[in-house]
């Protein structure tokens, strides 16, 4: 088994009991520590919050090969019940991939909403599954965006401390898009409220697909939109992350309020 990367671990703060718990799950080739920040000022206002980490996620980019999507969605689900020990009243909390993970799962256990940040409807390159498998036989790896590593942040210190895979797994892609088509799918199926974040500037996954996605919303009981400005993809750590922060605790008091 490989070791978990140096200040990347799976983290849990416990809060009080009274309140609702926070899933907080991450992006892909990410760590729990994007989503440390938002579990630590949750925490601060009494939500137990757990970062969980996804399969092969946060050790080697190999591991990471070797997961696939259903693995992903099982991080998700045995975070999900370690938080039920704690309390009955649970919130999906995503960026990115983690947003995609935090819609498909509301629709498979028993949640009280869900918020979901930078999330993806689509792949950028939206190429089919099996030339994804095919490439990555003799390819491994794709670089992250068209420009320099970091290009797309505006906080480069937050960018500094960022813990992620220098490259996407190409043979992970594929994972990541059946995982978007099962979202896709369910998304009709989701009937909790949600949160959908989108960073305007974000270069990576473009803002559109918030939009995409709050159309697929037909039956969700209030699914609200919010654009912000002047942070990259990871609204979380970048520049713009205390908006973000207020935003989650508004829609969890809100939402939630107290058990």
């Amino acid at each position: 088994m490989s070791e978990i990367i140096e200040t990347a671990e799976p983290f849990f703060f416990l809060g009080d009991s009274t309140k609702p718990a926070c899933l907080l799950i991450h992006g892909f080739t990410g760590a729990p520590k994007e989503m440390r920040l938002l579990g630590e000022y949750l925490n601060g206002q009494g939500y137990t919050c757990l970062g969980i980490r996804l399969t092969g996620h946060a050790t080697t980019p190999e591991a990471m090969i070797r997961s696939r999507y259903t693995d992903w969605m099982a991080s998700v689900e045995d975070g999900y019940h370690l938080l039920r020990g704690v309390s009955q009243n649970i919130f999906l909390v995503g960026l990115s991939m983690g947003g995609v993970l935090s819609l498909l799962m509301s629709t498979k256990l028993k949640v009280r909403g869900v918020a979901a940040m930078s999330t993806p409807f689509a792949l950028p390159r939206d190429y089919p599954i099996w030339m994804l498998k095919l490439v990555s036989v003799f390819k491994k790896y794709n670089p992250k965006g068209k420009g320099k590593p970091g290009s797309g942040w505006f906080d480069q210190a937050a960018y500094r401390e960022q813990v992620s895979y220098p490259q996407n797994p190409i043979r992970s892609t594929a994972e990541l898009k059946k995982l978007m088509l099962e979202m896709r799918a369910a998304l009709p199926n989701v009937n909790v409220p949600v949160l959908l974040m989108h960073s305007k500037d974000d270069a990576y996954v473009l803002p559109e697909n918030m939009e995409k996605i709050h159309a697929g919303l037909s039956n969700a009981s209030g699914a609200k939109t919010l654009y912000v400005t002047g942070s990259g993809h990871v609204v979380t750590k970048d520049a713009a992350r205390h908006q973000v922060f207020e935003s989650v605790l508004e829609f969890i008091q809100r939402v939630g309020g107290d058990v």
